[in-house]
This record gives structure tokens, C-alpha cells and sequence, in this order.
């Protein structure tokens, strides 16, 4: 899905995840739903306060492809400034920012930054988390 690169945007952004989780069976008080919207929180953040080119807007992707290890999530956060790729630092004690992509790094099984899909021009911010079987799959004793 495409936003604007704008704090409204980011919100938006942050509420179809988390509704998309919910409708994928993980409610939206759930482990998975409440990483998974704090993971793309960041991602996205990320894309309106550095990636932004005027006039350009981001893109996420959600998928939950299956695998022999269980489910795992991917979200995609993909803009148009490809200098600009994030690296992961250590914030000082006393500073308001600075800590996205430590937490991304800590909430992730895998993250990393590519170029776009498609070739197009940007960069993709990606990242994976591992999740046991939704609620609606479990065996009831």
C-alpha cells in the first residue's frame, strides 16, 4: 500500500498493519499484532523523517508467507532516498530519539535494508519475525 510521506501517513501506515494482522487471525492485543505494528511504527517513522523526497510517497508490504518452521511476518518499507540508508546505532541515555532500528534489531529474528522492488528508485527496509501459530489454529484440549 502507498502513503504519503507525512506524520498522517505513518499513522495510517501503522493502523492498516495492524488491522491486516487482526484480519489475518492475530487480534490486536495479541504478541505477534503488537510487535509487528511496533516494528512497522519505526520502519515507517523512519521513511517520513529520512526518506522522504518531496512529493514521493513510501510503500508497505505485509506478507506472511508460510514456512516449515512456522509462520514468519515480513513487513516492507520502501522509499525514494536511497543515500540515506539507516544504520543502526546507540543512542546517548538521554536522547528523545535515536533507538528505532535498536529495537527493530532486538523485536526481529532478521532485518536488513536492499534496493526496491522493481528497480525502482529507493531503497526497502525489511524485517522478519517468527510467530507461533495464530490462536484460531491451536487444538483445543
Amino acid at each position: 500500500m502507498r502513503f504519503t510521506s507525512t506524520p498522517r501517513g505513518a499513522r495510517l501506515a501503522r493502523r492498516l498493519v495492524s488491522h491486516r494482522l487482526a484480519a489475518w487471525g492475530y487480534p490486536y492485543d495479541s504478541g505477534p499484532n503488537e510487535t509487528v505494528t511496533l516494528i512497522a511504527s519505526e520502519l515507517v517513522t523512519n521513511a517520513v523523517r529520512h526518506g522522504r523526497v518531496p512529493g514521493r510517497d513510501f510503500h508497505v508490504r505485509l506478507t506472511a508467507p508460510p514456512t516449515n518452521t512456522g509462520p514468519v511476518i515480513r513487513i516492507e518499507v520502501s522509499d525514494t532516498r536511497a543515500e540515506k540508508r539507516p544504520t543502526l546505532t546507540t543512542a546517548a541515555p538521554d536522547a528523545e530519539t535515536g533507538r528505532g532500528l535498536y529495537l527493530v534489531s532486538q523485536l526481529a529474528e532478521r532485518w536488513a535494508v536492499g534496493p526496491r522492488r522493481g528497480g525502482a528508485p529507493g531503497k526497502t527496509v525489511w524485517a522478519e519475525i517468527s510467530i507461533g501459530a495464530k490462536p484460531s489454529d491451536s487444538a483445543t484440549p
